[in-house]
């Protein structure tokens, strides 16, 4: 289902940060914007009064408004029509101006939202352009847990009963912070960024298998719990039957640069680390050391890299 947001959702949102006030319009409270309307469309989200690429609010400034007034009369009734064919989500008048007679019973005839805001246009067109593109961003729901480990997110997935919960549990112990269970939210707020939430209904949760529901918070305290965290990795639990050895003909490098990969996530490809599910393995450290490996990574240091690098020179120079 596409993110959407309504004329009144998007008032109640902002209406206390940026005082508000609903002039006009009331009827078109249910007028709804689609993320759809944002992708291949040359219109923005929101920006000063534009005629020609119309953004979905419209926003009216001392300029705007001046411009307006030095219309005649007819082309003046010409250009409040257009706006209101355009149907915007909503139009806001900046720094409690008088909302133009004509403009008002345009926009009431029309049902289209007008507000007015004391907020200077730029602040209007900062906040309403950062709170729509979040709402309207591409999200997703993924199955795992979400976690902050070393201070990067990181999603444990696997099939059910692969033991999710108990690592995160252990994690959790060990110090690190749970940010979702069962089903994180992630959103893509920036090209390469995927921003990763707990729905509410899930916060502070934690379920596992002959204990229940757990909450976190109550149980550990604020600082086990995270609002929310970017995702930067994912470590993925297999079991054997899933992920049998490598052999040397089949894949031995993997014994040296560990199961790498990438999972696609809305588009972006997101590291994965594939661990296997053993009896006496203590997944809570492998993970700590794979969340490590890949800080080093991100930093340029790759330890398989180096070994390769030295076992190369090693030959060149006939031995040891």
């Amino acid at each position: 289902m596409n993110a959407s947001i309504t004329a009144q959702d998007l008032f109640d949102q902002l209406q206390e940060r940026l005082d508000l006030r609903w002039v006009a319009g009331q009827r078109g409270q249910e007028r709804l914007l689609e993320a759809v309307e944002t992708v291949a469309r040359r219109p923005s989200l929101a920006g000063y009064l534009n005629t020609i690429y119309p953004n979905k609010v419209q926003i009216l400034g001392t300029e705007e408004l001046s411009w307006l007034d030095g219309r005649d009369a007819r082309l003046r009734w010409e250009v409040i029509q257009k706006i209101m064919l355009f149907r915007p989500l909503a139009l806001v008048i900046s720094k409690n101006q008088s909302c133009p007679e004509d403009l008002r019973l345009a926009a009431e005839e029309s049902d289209t939202p007008l507000w007015v805001s004391p907020r200077r246009g730029h602040e209007l067109l900062n906040h309403l352009q950062y709170h729509l593109a979040r709402v309207l961003a591409p999200r997703i729901t993924l199955h795992g847990v979400f976690m902050e480990i070393y201070s990067i997110g990181v999603l444990i997935t696997g099939e059910s009963g692969s033991g999710k919960s108990e690592l995160a549990l252990e994690l959790i112990t060990r110090g690190h912070r749970l940010v979702a269970d069962d089903a994180p939210d992630f959103t893509q707020i920036a090209p390469d960024v995927l921003d990763g939430t707990c729905p509410e209904l899930l916060q502070d949760l934690l379920e596992l298998r002959g204990l229940g529901v757990l909450n976190i918070r109550e149980m550990f305290g604020d600082t086990a719990v995270k609002r929310n965290k970017y995702l930067r990795l994912i470590v993925h639990l297999a079991r054997p039957d899933q992920h049998p050895e490598p052999n040397v003909d089949q894949g031995g490098m993997e014994r040296l640069t560990g199961d790498l990969g990438a999972r696609s996530v809305l588009d972006l490809q997101v590291p994965m680390i594939t661990l296997p599910v053993m009896p006496g393995r203590n997944l809570a450290v492998l993970t700590e050391a794979a969340a490590r490996i890949h800080i080093l990574r991100a930093k340029g240091v790759d330890p398989a890299a180096m070994f390769i690098a030295r076992h190369s020179h090693l030959l060149e120079r006939g031995g040891p």
